[in-house]
């Protein structure tokens, strides 16, 4: 899944950025409001971790903009642990969450994997389709038979993806997106790849192929 963390101080936001990263999430960093408001129009992320006391623009104006615009972008809002009344002022912006500083990162994260399963209407705890379980915390999938299959940092990102979108079609560049950052290239062939290689784990029934239109994830072939 793919993030848009906006934070003015460059210190914290290199540490959300790497412990972000390292729990299996691709981060795009916007560190003023101006920018952020752009990139988040711009850019199809799944969520955003979105500071409310940013430079040129705060974040509350920065959501509230983007709602206005119609941008229903899922928005975890950062503010002052003492400040209640900000917090207030977000929900009515239209935040989905906020989490007071300072905070533990691992509370961040469960609320970055709650909001987004929340978005795709994903009942429960985890990520269940097709008869496999996602382990977010160890970033591997869970078999029918109850083993534990491990993945790639990319073969896990896209397989997340995947399930969060069962049943829908799924084009090569959407797909691209949502597992790579935006300075990637979107005309690579790496998405076909890993592709591949999920179906050389989990089989090749669970991904179809519509030609001229993308991929399917499901449980068995049509």
């Amino acid at each position: 899944m793919r993030l848009l963390l906006v934070e003015d101080d460059e210190k914290l936001c290199s540490s959300l950025k790497n412990d972000l990263e390292a729990s299996g999430f691709v981060i795009d960093v916007a560190h003023n409001g101006v920018d952020a408001e752009h990139i988040g129009n711009e850019e199809p992320y799944d969520a955003v971790i979105l500071d409310i006391g940013l430079p040129e623009r705060s974040g509350l104006e920065v959501l509230q903009n983007w709602r206005k615009q119609g941008n229903k972008l899922p928005v975890i809002m950062l503010t002052a642990r003492d400040s209640w009344h900000e917090r207030v002022d977000g929900f009515k912006a239209g935040a989905d969450d906020y989490l007071g500083k300072p905070f533990h990162v691992e509370e961040l994260i469960m609320r970055i994997q709650a909001l987004i399963r929340r978005f795709h209407n994903v009942p429960g705890q985890a990520i269940k389709c097709a008869g496999l379980q996602l382990d977010e915390e160890h970033q591997q999938v869970i078999l029918e038979n109850g083993q534990p299959l491990e993945l790639t940092g990319t073969e896990f990102r896209l397989l997340r993806y995947f399930m969060l979108n069962s049943g829908k079609i799924l084009s090569k560049s959407r797909l691209t997106e949502h597992v790579y950052d935006q300075d990637f290239d979107k005309d690579s062939n790496l998405i076909e790849v890993y592709i591949r290689r999920l179906r050389d784990k989990l089989g090749k029934e669970r991904f179809v192929t519509r030609r001229g239109q993308g991929y399917i994830f499901m449980e068995a072939q049509e």
